[in-house]
């Protein structure tokens, strides 16, 4: 009995049934993924995380060992739906005015649900040239599973031609986006009786230094600029995100923590503002909190790390992705993906999906009928490739 073929539309539905956002686990899609693919033939190797509640699939359709395969990489996690205002279920689709509206449509499930609604045209053209589907977890918080697939399976391959990352890109060719550092940074100081400030160190006190220090690295960034103009914001952006301190109006506050992100340019030295603010605060903070309460401190801890992506104009992977998605140009963003890691491993990486970035991470999240058709149509040209060597 042959194979049962889904729709990228029928494909959709099921990915998003999968409540994968990243605090869960993700092996019920992955489950999923491994027995349509297995049904068409196709074998998987699975990388699981340490304590096996979440894996990364890979699969090869085509010659395994040739050099020159093209790998499709999507990740399977979604942001959480916590406080969002939907108008329906987020996680079963419905269509209104053209949209398929529901968590992960845009933001990637729909380039994951087009690869694999057209693995049968791949092998039906008896592909020459590998396509390797690279599904990771983790995506969303730090770009984590992505990582040891890379390392375990990436790395070892005959070196693939090219990456191409299908978050939402309006199917429009990428080639250079941000990379992204966020860290947490906790100021321990001496709680004291508000009228006796003198006797107290204030968390908050300090911890407004350091965050008025990085506002003023990130005016400094933005003065700096970016000399190709490409991205918007055209700088190096500094933000802080949370922050969280003291205990009453009438206590000087112990603790003060606070999360912060930048996110560079990719030609911006990666350790640049980290190592700044880490002299900062070592050099002239923390030793005036000393000087009150020897056991005051400031420490800053790493919540993710992900490179830029730098643009290689005319690579293999830009030439190629360009004529599969009929595009003339490549252009930057500012938002972070999975290709700055591909391209540390020495492959050469674009980004290209369907969907806009606009609707990610947003309640009633939708991606266009019209851009999952217009994935459909790179997919099948990329079929045509890859059985016309």
């Amino acid at each position: 009995m042959p194979a049962k073929r889904l729709s990228t539309r029928e494909m959709l539905e099921r990915l998003v049934g999968f409540d994968t956002t990243s605090r869960n686990s993700n092996l019920e899609l992955i489950a999923f993924v491994e027995t349509y693919l297995s049904a068409h033939g196709v074998s998987c190797r699975l990388i699981a995380n340490e304590d096996d509640t979440k894996a990364n699939l890979f699969a090869t359709i085509g010659p395994a060992d040739r050099a020159g395969g093209i790998v499709l990489s999507g990740h399977t996690d979604v942001v959480p739906i916590d406080g969002q205002d939907w108008t329906s279920d987020p996680f079963a689709i419905v269509e209104r005015e053209g949209r398929l509206i529901g968590r992960g449509t845009s933001d990637m499930k729909g380039f994951i649900a087009s690869a694999l609604a057209h693995v049968p045209e791949f092998l039906a053209r008896g592909p020459q040239i590998p396509v390797h589907l690279a599904l990771s977890y983790d995506e969303e918080v730090g770009c984590l599973g992505v990582r040891p697939m890379i390392d375990a399976v990436i790395r070892t391959l005959p070196k693939p031609q090219v990456v191409i990352v299908g978050e939402p890109s309006s199917m429009k060719v990428v080639n250079a986006h941000k990379g992204i550092q966020s860290y947490v940074t906790k100021v321990t100081g001496l709680e004291f009786h508000s009228s006796q400030t003198h006797q107290g160190v204030s968390a908050i006190q300090y911890a407004a230094e350091l965050i008025t220090y990085l506002m003023k690295l990130a005016e400094e960034m933005r003065e700096r600029g970016d000399a190709t103009g490409r991205f918007r914001p055209p700088y190096t952006t500094i933000s802080v995100g949370t922050i969280k301190g003291g205990s009453a109006v009438n206590i000087v506050p112990r603790s003060c923590t606070f999360a912060w992100e930048c996110r560079p340019l990719p030609d911006l030295d990666p350790e640049e503002i980290i190592t700044r603010f880490m002299a900062f605060a070592e050099r002239e903070v923390l030793p005036r909190m000393k000087a009150v309460y020897p056991k005051a401190s400031i420490e800053t801890s790493v919540r993710a790390r992900s490179p830029g992506l730098a643009p290689e104009e005319g690579s293999p992977a830009e030439t190629l992705v360009m004529k599969l998605a009929q595009c003339n140009s490549a252009e930057a963003v500012s938002y972070n993906t999975e290709a700055g890691l591909f391209q540390l491993a020495d492959v050469p990486t674009v980004v290209c999906g369907p969907g806009s970035i606009d609707q990610a991470h947003k309640p009633d999240e939708f991606i266009e009928l019209s851009q999952l058709a217009e994935c459909d149509r790179f997919m099948m040209r990329l079929a045509e490739f890859a059985g016309g060597a």
